[in-house]
């Protein structure tokens, strides 16, 4: 009996040494970063990303070459999502910009406005439920059939131009059931890849792509629709879209367990991180409990303020800049494209600045909290400023720059806050609350094009003055209930059958 007592004293022992040893191994100091399997799915999903929010965007910079150019300053004062590069220009400039081949349209500012919205409704109906799907099957399908969905949709848009507007506003409507799902279901990715010590620079690489692609479709839509004609933009992006869409399967893998390039030591890392977050299938989504949860909630309230910033951003800037300063096209694209590609950088290394924080033994609460707030309050502070200090564009395209480059902070806040309340669930909640969050990408375009159609110089200001309310009241209410414990009903329930 003293034997079997010593021997097992002995194998719990030896067990507990090989148990440091693993860990010192597999830290994350000691396993390479940059040059990882881990961080390569970081760069594909940002890639995907590019991809899909370039798609996304590009018949609102199109759309100027697409429809008469007759009446350009109704177009400003009427249309709900006038984009970039559609600036009222000098008398004749527009129309010999545009290559004769390219058909144009005689569409009303409702009607764009119409088309314009089209794909947000899409959009708004599958980012929870493929967020759900990518949780069940796996973020790599998902994710990848709609990229090719999208891709091909996107292709077919100047056929269905031609076809019919019924035809354009269908097809717009499935593309954006295609990249709804494609958004929220390639968010299942980090749920098996993303260790917390690193989750917030993984996460941010991958959300950059998204403002990577607006940046150079509004610098290279204008480009390609003035040398080639408005329908080779959706062919150069579509073939791209398709060209990626068979990477991405080669590329990806939804777990480091599947993955057949990885090393030995970076998938024991990444799986011990994780090993307490795993998603059981066998137990359904707690539906009534993320409804009561005042946590989710400020998740989705915060975010939707911020979107609503972002938003007014993307659809406005060009808009703004044609309407002060009555620049040409071309300027248009190129100071237009200015703030995204800032905003692109900061929202790279936002993520690094939040993890470093983390190691400084800052609660992660209070760095969710923090960075949210600089990239919401400076930002639409910045914007109430801009139409008492329109003067000098140097000072508007600063202020707009800034503005936006602030706003990519929250990539490494409350959009990824859900990992951390609830990471057994976080593929759902992270694609609900961002479809939550979309929400605001219909009102934006249709409570500014109102206050712009009552008065121009009047309207701006309160767009801005809008916008920075609503951003203020989710940030205050993300400040009291907003945490980053894992939440009760998103711990392991254990199932026992008698």
């Amino acid at each position: 009996m003293a034997v079997i007592t010593e021997l097992s004293s002995t194998l719990e022992i030896r067990e507990f040494s090989q148990h440091l040893q693993v860990d010192e191994k597999h830290s994350p100091r000691k396993v390479p970063r940059f040059c990882s399997i881990r961080y390569g799915i970081a760069f594909a999903a940002h890639l995907f990303n590019f991809v899909l929010a370039a798609q996304s965007v590009i018949l609102n910079i199109t759309m100027v070459a697409m429809v008469n150019s007759t009446d350009h300053q109704s177009l400003l004062n009427n249309s709900t999502e006038v984009l970039p590069i559609g600036s009222p220009d000098g008398p004749g400039k527009a129309p010999t910009s545009i290559p004769a081949k390219a058909p144009v349209y005689d569409w009303s500012p409702q009607t764009q406005g119409i088309v314009f919205s089209s794909i947000n409704y899409g959009v708004l109906l599958t980012m929870a439920p493929g967020g759900y799907v990518a949780g069940r099957v796996g973020a790599r399908k998902v994710a990848g059939v709609a990229l090719l969905g999208s891709s091909l949709l996107t292709l077919c848009i100047p056929l269905a131009a031609n076809l019919g507007l019924v035809y354009l506003i269908v097809a717009r409507i499935v593309q954006g059931l295609t990249q709804g799902s494609g958004f929220g279901g390639h968010f299942g990715l980090w749920q098996k890849w993303a260790p917390p010590p690193e989750r917030s620079r993984l996460c941010s690489i991958s959300l950059s792509g998204i403002i990577l692609g607006m940046f150079s479709v509004i610098l290279l839509g204008g480009i390609i629709s003035q040398a080639l004609g408005w329908p080779f933009v959706f062919y150069v992006f579509g073939g791209l879209g398709c060209v990626y869409s068979l990477l991405w399967f080669v590329l990806v893998y939804d777990d480091p367990v599947s993955h057949p390039w990885i090393s030995i030591s970076e998938k024991e890392y990444i799986l011990s991180t994780l090993n307490q977050q795993d998603s059981s299938k066998k137990q359904s989504l707690p539906i009534k409990a993320m409804l009561r949860s005042l946590p989710i909630w400020s998740i989705c309230l915060c975010s939707f303020s911020h979107q609503w910033l972002i938003n007014t951003l993307v659809i406005y800037i060009p808009t703004y800049i044609s309407y002060v300063y009555k620049v040409n096209i071309r300027d248009n694209g190129l100071l237009s494209s200015l703030p995204f590609i800032v905003a692109w950088i900061i929202g790279l290394l936002g993520g690094h600045v939040t993890d470093f924080l983390l190691t400084k033994n800052f609660r992660l609460v209070t760095v969710r909290k923090t960075v949210t707030m600089l990239g919401q309050l400076p930002a639409s502070a910045f914007l109430v400023a801009l139409p008492y200090l329109n003067s000098s564009y140097i000072t508007t395209l600063t202020f707009l720059t800034i503005s936006c480059g602030l706003g990519s902070f929250c990539q490494s806040g409350i959009y990824i806050n859900a990992l951390d309340i609830a990471p057994r669930y976080s593929s759902f909640l992270l694609g609900a609350t961002r479809g939550f969050a979309h929400t605001s990408s219909v009102l934006v375009p249709i409570i500014s094009g109102f206050l712009l159609n009552q008065n121009p110089d009047l309207g701006w200001r309160n767009i801005f003055f809008l916008l920075f309310a609503i951003n203020i009241l989710g940030l205050i209410f993300y400040f009291i209930f907003g945490e980053a414990d894992v939440q009760d009903w998103a711990k392991e329930r254990k199932l026992t059958h008698l």
